[in-house]
C-alpha cells in the first residue's frame, strides 16, 4: 500500500496488513483502505473523503468482513461529523449498506451515540465531532485486541479437541487481518497454531463466486509463509472422506440468539460435512458479532448480491479506459441466478463459539447470552 506509513489510531499496534486507517492530509481528514477488489494482484489504498464514497467501497467489497465493517462504520460516522456532513443521513446510509453485517450497525451506532451525546452534554459540532472519532479509534483497538484473545482461545480449544498438533484445518471465505482490526477472526486461530508450530496444512475454500477465499486468505497465508493448499469449494467432500480435515474454522457476519450463525454462503455445507464426518466445526467472532435482538437464524435478513456475480466470471482490475473491467460470460445470457451472500448455520451443527470472552459449547442461547453478559463490548438496542 503506497501510503502506509501514516499513523495508526494512537494505541493500536498495526497489523501486519493495514486493511483501514484514519489520516488527515492536507486536504482534509480522509478514510483509507486497502482496496481488496484489487487483491492479490496490487495493493491499492482507496481514499474516500465523504460517506457516500465508503458505502460504495463497503457494497463493492472494497472493504468487507463483519468487525472491519464496525470499524469502518465507525470511522464513517465520524468522517461525516469531522467535516460537517449531517451525521444522522451519514449513519443512515452507512447501517443500510449491508444488512446481514450486525457489526457495521453496532459501529454506526456506537460513534453516532458518542457524536449525540456530547452534543446534549454541551459540546460544539467540533468538540463531539472529535468524541467520535476517539470513539471509533476505541473500537478499533478494542477490535484488535479482541483478535488477539480469539486466536489464543481459539488454538487453546483445538489443542483440546485435537491432542498432539498437527493441525488440518479447512477454512472459508476470508477471516484475517483484512476484514479486522488485529490479525482477524478463524485465520487469526490458524495463524497462531502456525506460530506454535501446530499447523500442518491450511486448506483454502476459494468461495466462489467472488473468490475471497482464492484472492484473499490464500494471499494472506502466503504473506505469513503458512503451509496452505487452495481448494474449489466442491472439493471440499472429497477432503473430509479422504481424513484430510481436522477441523473446521469459519468467521461470521451474524449470530442470532439461539447460535445460529450466517456466514458466507458455503459454510453451511461445510458444517453438515463436518458433522457427517465427526469433525470439530469451530466459529470464531467477536461479541459484537451477537445480535441478541435477532431470535434465531431464520430471522436473519440474508443479503441477495446480483445474478452477474454467478453468470459472469469478473475481473477486479481497472480497464484502459479507466472504468471497471468487463466479465467473461460462463452462462447463456438471460441466465437468472441464485446468489445470496451468506447462508445459515444451525447450532446443533456447531461445535464450538469462540469468542474474545471465551467459548461457548455446546452451542446454546442461554450459553451465548451468559457470555456476551461478561463482554463490555456488546450492546442491546
Amino acid at each position: 500500500m503506497a501510503d502506509q506509513d501514516a499513523q495508526s489510531p494512537v494505541g493500536i499496534e498495526p497489523p501486519a496488513l493495514p486493511s483501514i486507517r484514519w489520516d488527515e492530509p492536507p486536504g482534509g481528514p480522509v478514510l483509507v483502505l486497502l482496496d481488496q477488489t484489487r487483491l492479490p494482484a496490487e495493493e491499492v489504498g482507496l481514499v474516500c473523503a465523504d460517506v457516500p464514497a465508503l458505502v460504495r467501497a463497503i457494497q463493492t467489497l472494497a472493504v468487507r468482513g463483519a468487525p472491519l465493517l464496525g470499524i469502518a462504520g465507525a470511522y464513517g460516522v465520524a468522517l461525516a461529523a469531522v467535516r460537517g456532513y449531517d451525521v444522522a443521513e451519514a449513519a443512515g446510509l452507512l447501517e443500510g449498506a449491508r444488512p446481514t453485517a450486525v457489526n457495521l450497525g453496532y459501529g454506526v451506532r456506537r460513534a453516532a451515540g458518542a457524536y449525540w451525546a456530547a452534543l446534549d452534554k454541551g459540546a460544539d459540532r467540533q468538540r463531539a465531532a472529535a468524541v467520535a472519532l476517539e470513539e471509533a479509534k476505541a473500537l478499533h483497538r478494542e477490535d484488535a485486541e479482541a483478535s488477539r484473545r480469539m486466536a489464543q482461545y481459539g488454538l487453546a480449544l483445538l489443542d483440546e479437541l485435537l491432542p498432539g498438533g498437527g493441525h488440518q484445518l479447512l477454512t472459508h471465505c476470508n477471516s484475517g487481518a483484512l476484514v479486522s482490526g488485529g490479525e482477524g477472526t478463524a485465520f487469526a486461530v490458524a495463524l497462531r497454531a502456525h506460530r506454535a508450530g501446530r499447523l500442518r496444512r491450511l486448506w483454502v475454500d476459494e468461495t466462489r463466486p467472488l473468490l475471497q477465499g482464492a484472492r484473499l486468505t490464500a494471499y494472506e497465508a502466503a504473506r505469513n509463509g503458512m503451509a496452505y493448499s487452495l481448494l474449489t469449494d466442491n472439493a471440499a467432500g472429497s477432503l473430509f472422506a479422504a481424513g484430510e480435515v481436522d477441523a473446521v474454522l469459519i468467521g461470521a457476519d451474524r449470530i442470532a440468539a439461539d447460535g445460529s450463525v450466517a456466514n458466507k454462503v458455503g459454510s453451511y455445507p461445510l458444517a453438515v460435512l463436518a458433522k457427517y464426518h465427526h469433525v470439530p466445526f469451530i466459529v470464531v467472532a467477536p461479541t459484537t458479532t451477537v445480535d441478541l435482538e435477532t431470535a434465531d437464524g431464520a430471522s436473519i435478513i440474508v443479503e441477495q448480491r446480483p445474478g452477474r456475480e454467478v453468470t459472469e466470471l469478473t475481473s477486479p482490475q481497472i480497464g484502459p479506459d479507466g472504468g471497471e473491467a468487463g466479465g467473461l460470460l460462463v452462462a447463456p445470457l438471460g441466465t437468472q441466478a441464485y446468489n445470496p451472500a451468506f447462508d445459515i448455520t444451525p447450532p446443533e451443527l456447531i461445535t464450538a463459539i469462540v469468542t474474545e470472552e471465551g467459548s461457548v459449547s455446546p452451542v446454546t442461547g442461554v450459553g451465548l447470552a451468559e457470555l456476551c453478559a461478561r463482554s463490555s463490548q456488546i450492546t442491546i438496542s
